[in-house]
């Protein structure tokens, strides 16, 4: 049974919440291959020069503490992101070459 006026469903503002959040993934990226001594603020230092940056993230063993040896920085902008993409995939950090991607839910 639909209520909806000329078709169109009424706003929902948890929808639309839920809608600017899952838009706001192409602001953070995955970044892989990173050396085991590469911290959280070498991450940061490395990728602030493209934008402001709202959170940076080095993922580590839940036991060992380690790094697993890949990370993710999230952006205020999509166009940072985008622009750290470009500029940073395949470059040499801690005397790795990274690889970036968009980081995607899943």
């Amino acid at each position: 049974m639909q209520h909806w006026s000329r078709g169109v469903p009424p706003f929902s503002p948890f929808l639309f919440a839920r809608w600017l959040t899952s838009r706001s993934s192409c602001s953070k990226l995955f970044v892989g291959g990173l050396s085991y001594d590469t911290n959280e603020s070498v991450l940061k230092n490395a990728f602030e020069q493209h934008g402001e940056i709202i959170e940076v993230r080095v993922i580590c063993h839940h036991v060992s503490g380690k790094s697993k040896g890949y990370g993710f920085v999230k952006f205020a902008s999509e166009t940072a992101a985008n622009t750290a993409l470009k500029e940073m995939n395949g470059q040499l950090l801690d005397g790795r070459n990274i690889r970036i991607e968009y980081a995607h839910k899943g």
